[in-house]
């Protein structure tokens, strides 16, 4: 039981970042742009965020940085894509790899980086409960932040003006722009917000997750987040969930690692990976479902 409850404590933890991100980017979908340069934005913000911390030993800065790294790299895409009219799909792949060029020749001083001592959360009373206490009520206070957030976005999206204002954009941006909405402002708008999210995700990652600094440690974690978005059909709920399997597949390699499973540690951490196929196969099976569910006009360059 008490390893159980690790597991799950580390699910959690995991799912965090993948959450976080995902969400990030559910915003930027939900307003009809797609941006792959999730990835990118993650490791830059990795390496903002853990510089910072090391400076300034705040992990409320190293946040903040990281937030401001990833929204400062998503307004550039966003300034291409939106105003600029380029290709959503290359601008967000070159802004992937350049995160990934960029994050390793600025790293270089941080490899061997230490942050200050970690602090323990707990919350009190529950903490102490037998099981649920360890799986749950140990957690850092950015996991607790995640599910607030989707339960804040649910509403938002669903039960505000604002919401509404930005789903009519991701589904039908000349209606939108006939109606006299800032359509360009509205979707730059939703692009620097998910990239700040992405960006915060990429700090977390760096900052209470590992914590250190190593190239390319996003590993695909950006992907991962892009596809929950498809998996969870653009749900801010179902994102949540989609999070907390992934991070569990990925923690159940090193739960069989350490039960002294003797399975290849290269298929063990292929898990994710092929789970992440595995769904997106699934659900792909069924397009009517997903065009029922997609913002009709995401990935549609808009020109008032």
């Amino acid at each position: 039981m008490e390893g159980l409850a690790l597991l799950l404590a580390a699910t959690l933890n995991a799912g965090t970042v993948l959450a976080i991100a995902a969400l990030g980017l559910l915003i930027n979908e939900r307003a009809g742009i797609v941006n792959l340069g999730a990835e990118g934005m993650m490791l830059v913000a990795a390496i903002a965020g853990f510089a910072t911390g090391v400076h300034t030993g705040s992990d409320l800065a190293a946040f903040a940085a990281g937030a401001a790294a990833g929204a400062a790299m998503a307004a550039a895409f966003g300034l291409l894509v939106v105003y600029l009219g380029t290709n959503q799909v290359a601008t967000g792949l070159a802004l992937s790899l350049f995160g990934g060029g960029f994050s390793a020749f600025v790293g270089v001083g941080y490899v061997q980086g230490k942050l200050g001592e970690r602090p323990q959360f707990a919350v009190p009373w529950l903490a102490d409960l037998p099981f649920v206490g360890p799986a749950l009520f140990r957690q850092h206070p950015m996991v607790y932040a995640a599910m607030l957030l989707a339960l804040g976005l649910a509403w938002f999206l669903y039960r505000s003006r604002a919401g509404l204002v930005l789903r009519s954009v991701g589904e039908s941006p000349e209606s939108a722009h006939a109606l006299g909405m800032p359509v360009r402002r509205i979707r730059m708008a939703a692009v620097v917000c998910g990239g700040a999210l992405c960006g915060l995700a990429g700090s977390y990652l760096s900052v209470v997750y590992t914590p250190l600094w190593v190239e390319g440690m996003v590993a695909g974690k950006g992907w991962i987040a892009l596809a929950l978005t498809t998996f969870a059909t653009w749900r801010p709920a179902r994102v949540l969930l989609g999070a907390y399997l992934f991070g569990g597949v990925t923690m159940l390699q090193f739960h069989l690692q350490g039960q002294g499973v003797d399975v290849p540690s290269q298929f063990l951490s292929m898990l994710p990976y092929i789970a992440t196929i595995v769904v997106l196969v699934l659900i792909s099976r069924n397009a009517s479902f997903i065009k029922a569910n997609m913002p009709a006009s995401l990935g549609r360059p808009f020109s008032p």
